[in-house]
């Protein structure tokens, strides 16, 4: 079973906004998103200028490389919303708050559990927190032989490292301004200097 990768909102605004969809989509495919995270672009799009951009490329996109996945409640869904918070599936959706972080790592569930591989690209400590406790659950149900797939947990950092050994980024130079760029949107994200973006081994992996 084939799933593209899920993205949350955070890295959806930071690289639609600064008009690197291209770089994204290069680096880790195709993308789907839940309606949720869809609503959350548009709805800082309209609030921020800065995020502005972020809501034209996402209509761009839409639907041939950025799939919307249904957050219609079935009860796969509604499973696994209530157990990553514990409660109902349709109190959550009436929450804005995390709601798109929640939804991701749900519909990943989804899909793992039905067999697929699943990347999941998510910045929030919170949600890669939840994302991390049900790896840990699928990757226990696999050593005991159900038959289910993975989740793998990317961010912004793990699409960025990527696109140096890509070659989707051609120096240190273009690395930092469009790092500054980021930051200058997410302030979640650490000082260049406390990540590998810069470090010999990466650039030299990247030749």
């Amino acid at each position: 079973m084939s799933q593209r990768p899920i993205i949350d909102a955070g890295p959806s605004l930071n690289f639609l906004s600064i008009n690197r969809e291209r770089l994204l989509i290069a680096t880790i495919g195709k993308l789907s998103a839940p309606e949720s995270v869809q609503a959350e672009v548009f709805r800082k799009a309209g609030q921020d200028d800065r995020f502005r951009p972020a809501a034209v490329s996402w209509k761009k996109l839409t639907p041939t490389y950025i799939e919307v996945l249904a957050d219609d409640p079935t009860i796969e869904l509604a499973q696994a919303v209530n157990r990553i918070t514990s409660q109902r599936m349709d109190v959550r959706l009436k929450q804005s708050k995390d709601l798109g972080e929640t939804m991701v790592i749900a519909h990943a569930v989804v899909a793992a559990e039905a067999g697929a591989d699943v990347v999941v690209l998510i910045d929030d400590g919170r949600g890669a927190q939840d994302a991390t406790r049900e790896i840990q659950r699928l990757r226990r149900l696999r050593d005991g032989g159900a038959a289910v797939g993975s989740i793998t947990l990317a961010s912004t950092l793990t699409v960025l490292t990527k696109a140096v050994g890509m070659r989707h980024i051609r120096d240190r130079g273009e690395m930092r301004e469009i790092y500054g760029r980021l930051r200058g949107l997410d302030d979640g994200l650490p000082p260049i200097e406390k990540t590998d973006l810069l470090t010999t081994p990466l650039w030299k992996q990247g030749r």
